[in-house]
């Protein structure tokens, strides 16, 4: 089959030195190391300086468009490069990509374009955004998952909110806001992480990076209210449990539940309006529990629906040692392994937390528990772990249920590293 590259743009894929040489103009090519393609052809949209073997051309400076080349020099795909990061090319094509596509071959700004509009699309067939789903609130641009490596939007109501960890996105910040406001109405928060953009090879301004606002907006999921803060933990509001929420909902009628790192109160919440006896959530941020409380009133819930500030696993063990005992715990903690490297260490953490929110379930009820750690994710998962507790604490387990972010949080089958989201249901006998 001729490659779709050369049939479309032959002008730009040169593919000897020789006639690279000739045309300088031309786009630089990054040649792998022999044996290095298999996994770009399947779709894996990251190349790492390691798998590079040459690059034929003029060298590419940060966020400019390259082709990658197999180690026989013919194209597979294209992406845009990064001298100075470990994503050294981020690809937003793949050969069968381009067949789809060839409008946007070698054009970042089209690539844009198109994944955004395939992410609205996607978020429309999945009932989100649609006037009377009861849902405002939901994940627009998941990243890898959405063919765009480094950006994650959050729709919150009329604002979409942006977090930006890429050179190349940021470079090209406009494109992104205006193919966002073709798809979603309302403004465009862009949060930025100068750590690493730093990281990244690029440096913000004062002026680039916008300071907290202090704004609150109002969204709705699954019937529920929340006040959300565009510029408070993560992009304000945790979008990725909400099948997870409906779940305690659906289990919480005549129960009480505790909602151990509660954030802005979604899982106690949920469980008062499934009617819950008593809801009570515990966060260590005064900003969360305020924000908490206040959405409470707003679902008429404040009555069987508190908050308090605490530590999590201070607060477990005063619970345990006055008796206290819940029929359904969450335990929602931050992220505790933020890679790899850190997973033993975060191990033992997690074993800890589980077992102190184990002694509060009463014999027979339930705990989820969760992990937003990429590494539990990708790695054994969180149920080893939860077992290691159950055995410390000489209780039994029956797992009811595993599951992850909802399907607005899609992920590229060729880049597992996208799973980050582990949430686990069990009986507690």
């Amino acid at each position: 089959m001729t490659c779709v590259f050369l049939a479309a743009c032959a002008a730009h894929f040169p593919v000897d030195d020789r006639a690279w040489v000739a045309k300088g103009e031309r786009h630089p090519v990054v040649v792998l190391k022999r044996g290095k393609a298999r996994l770009f052809r399947e779709g894996n949209p990251i190349v790492f300086p390691g798998a590079i073997d040459s690059i034929l051309g003029n060298q590419p400076a940060l966020g400019d468009p390259v082709v990658v080349a197999d180690g026989s020099r013919k194209p597979i795909a294209w992406g845009v490069y990064n001298p100075t990061s470990l994503y050294a090319v981020r690809v937003l094509q793949s050969e069968a990509a381009a067949v789809r596509c060839p409008d946007a071959i070698l054009d970042p700004e089209a690539a844009i374009r198109n994944a955004v509009a395939s992410a609205a699309s996607l978020r429309g067939v999945l009932g989100l955004g649609v006037q009377g789903s009861g849902t405002s609130v939901f994940r627009l641009i998941n990243s890898e998952g959405d063919g765009l490596s480094g950006l994650t939007a959050d729709v919150l109501g009329d604002v979409v909110v942006v977090s930006c960890t890429a050179a190349w996105l940021q470079l090209r910040r406009p494109a992104v806001e205006s193919a966002l406001r073709a798809v979603a109405a309302g403004d465009v928060v862009w949060r930025t992480n100068p750590d690493l953009l730093r990281q990244e090879g690029l440096e913000i301004g004062a002026g680039e990076s916008e300071a907290e606002p202090g704004k609150v907006v109002e969204v709705e999921e699954n019937g529920v209210l929340y006040g959300a803060e565009p510029w408070g933990q993560k992009s304000g509001f945790y979008a990725d449990q909400r099948d997870n929420r409906a779940v305690v909902r659906s289990l919480a009628r005549g129960r009480e539940v505790l909602d151990v790192c509660c954030y802005s109160g979604g899982f106690a919440l949920s469980a008062a309006l499934g009617g819950a006896a008593r809801a009570k959530g515990i966060d260590s941020s005064d900003q969360a529990i305020t924000l908490a409380a206040s959405n409470a009133e707003r679902n008429g819930v404040a009555d069987r629906c508190t908050f308090e500030r605490a530590e999590a696993a201070a607060y477990m063990d005063e619970a345990f040692e006055r008796g206290e005992q819940y029929d359904i715990v969450v335990l929602d903690p931050p992220k505790l392994a933020p890679n790899r490297k850190a997973l033993d260490r975060a191990r033992g953490k997690y074993v800890s937390l589980n077992r102190k929110a184990m002694r509060l379930v009463r014999p027979g009820g339930l705990l989820m528990t969760c992990s937003c750690s990429g590494a539990v994710a990708q790695g054994e998962g969180l149920e080893p772990m939860v077992r290691t507790a159950a055995e410390k604490e000489g209780r039994s387990l029956a797992v009811l249920r595993e599951a992850g972010p909802g399907p607005d949080h899609p992920v590229d089958p060729s880049y597992p590293e996208g799973r980050y989201l582990s949430n686990l249901l069990v009986r507690v006998l």
